[in-house]
């Protein structure tokens, strides 16, 4: 068989993923029949022994159960918050230090939920942020896109497993591939700013608001490289939020300053300081409600730093105490405990919803597992090495469609990435840049991914929305996978020509 005809072949399960999303159907009857074709495929001419399947099924079983854990705990935890007040508490502190409209769409988009991302993982940082921009008075479909775009800093959620993956499976060390993920991240940021940014402002006022939206996710992006350079790879997209979040409240202190200097020259100083005993009022509520979310990033933070630096415990207690599932479940108790929320009615909500989202999320890995140990991914590598130095313009695509099947970063680069690593080594490319680029595309890629579509759908009340928040994110990705592309001939021709 030759390998275009392999690769044309082996491409079958994502084309008719594709389709079934095109054709409006549900995630989870298009993970199906994404399955089944991947099923023929391997049988019929890419034959795997069962034990190997067996045995990588096996080995994913861990990671797709803990996957599992995660959506429910996140699901829970944004119910929860949301019976108990504390999205209406943040989201009063938003609109105090930033504002209703742009600047706190900014600051949810490039600081609180890549900051929630970077310690959680698996999408959590969106089930949170989702409520938050609803509490902002955005309607359900565009607060289920800014909440997506959120997730534009996957490389590094939950502490950067994936893109360990991604270094262990392209040999490339984490420390470089961690900054050359960095690089190409500036396209995903400042795409998803564009987009929230687009979407969230008046029409005469969207080219301002885009080139805003712009510059806020460059900073973001600077921020991580720097953190990257400096501290290293894992708690880097944590730095980085924190930072870029900073600026942003720093910038918004500055311009409020300036109004308010204005208002007491123009003889309105008494109006302009109404606020503040507001503000001391409102002070105990907001700390009650940042509790929880102290809970799951701390708790995640000191239990990753203390296995890092005890690498000897006991790999059960490392595996529970450093999942975001059990922060997750703590700060669920927490609420319980201390507000008085309807709780049977908070975790049958939140059942309802993860059975809507956990089947499709788990097809999706499943599909990922058997493309990738039949061989099916890699047979697409090989015939689009093909192109040669073209290669670079399909790099990131292809890098996309492994995070639209998986779903997440890390089945993105169980999937895909020591075939990408293998066409950069045969085309002699920088593959630390190479990897770089298939890390970042494949993340941003996670922001339109079905399961993920699903869960912001179900969090923003508007399921019947879902395509016109799966074509608005198509957009951002493709922007992105479009700037990676380019950066990546930026980079990587002049090495190759």
């Amino acid at each position: 068989m030759s390998a275009p005809v392999a690769a044309l072949l082996a491409a079958g399960p994502i084309l008719a993923v594709v389709i079934g999303i095109a054709c409006r159907l549900q995630s989870r009857t298009a993970a199906l029949i994404g399955l089944a074709v991947a099923a023929a495929v391997t049988a019929l001419w890419f034959p795997t022994p069962p034990a190997a399947l067996a045995a990588a099924a096996a080995t994913w079983a861990p990671t797709a159960l803990a996957v599992m854990l995660i959506l429910a705990g996140g699901i829970c935890f944004a119910e929860a918050g949301r019976a108990a007040g504390i999205q209406a508490a943040i989201s009063g502190w938003l609109q105090r230090t930033f504002g209703s409209g742009l600047a706190a769409v900014l600051a949810i988009v490039h600081g609180l939920t890549p900051l929630t991302e970077s310690l959680t993982g698996y999408g959590v940082g969106a089930a949170i942020a989702i409520p938050l921009v609803l509490a902002l008075g955005v309607d359900g479909r565009r607060a289920a896109v800014i909440g997506l775009c959120g997730l534009c800093t996957v490389p590094w959620g939950s502490m950067g497993p994936g893109t360990l993956i991604a270094a262990q499976l392209s040999g490339v060390p984490l420390g470089a591939l961690g900054v050359a993920s960095a690089v190409f991240t500036f396209p995903v940021t400042i795409a998803a700013g564009v987009a929230a940014a687009w979407i969230i402002a008046d029409r005469g006022g969207r080219l301002r608001a885009a080139t805003l939206g712009a510059a806020s996710g460059a900073l973001l992006a600077a921020s991580i490289l720097a953190a990257n350079l400096l501290v290293g790879t894992p708690p880097a997209g944590a730095i980085g939020a924190i930072l870029t979040l900073l600026v942003h409240a720093g910038v918004r202190a500055v311009a409020v300053g300036r109004g308010a200097g204005a208002s007491r020259g123009a003889g309105v100083g008494r109006g302009a300081g109404v606020g503040r005993g507001d503000e001391g009022r409102d002070a105990p509520a907001l700390i009650a409600a940042v509790v929880p979310y102290a809970i799951v990033l701390g708790g995640m933070l000191v239990a990753t730093t203390a296995f890092r630096l005890a690498p000897g415990a006991p790999e059960l207690l490392a595996a529970v105490l450093g999942s975001p599932a059990w922060w997750l479940g703590c700060a669920i108790a927490y609420i319980f405990l201390t507000a008085e929320v309807p709780r049977w009615e908070v975790v049958a909500t939140a059942l309802r919803m993860w059975g809507r989202v956990a089947p499709p999320t788990a097809l999706f890995m499943g599909l990922g597992v058997l493309m990738s140990t039949a061989g099916l991914s890699h047979a697409i590598a090989v015939g689009l090495a093909s192109l040669g130095i073209g290669y670079l313009a399909v790099l990131p695509f292809l890098a996309a469609c492994s995070g639209f099947i998986a779903g997440s970063n890390t089945g993105a680069n169980a999937l895909a990435a020591a075939s990408q690593a293998e066409v950069a080594r045969a085309l002699a490319l920088d593959v630390s840049l190479a990897m770089g680029a298939h890390n970042a595309a494949a993340s941003a890629s996670v922001m339109v991914a079905p399961a993920r579509i699903e869960l912001a759908a179900q969090l923003a009340r508007v399921p019947g929305e879902r395509n016109r928040v799966m074509a608005t994110m198509l957009a951002t990705v493709g922007a992105s996978c479009v700037g990676i592309a380019a950066l990546s001939f930026a980079l990587l021709a002049l090495g190759v020509l």
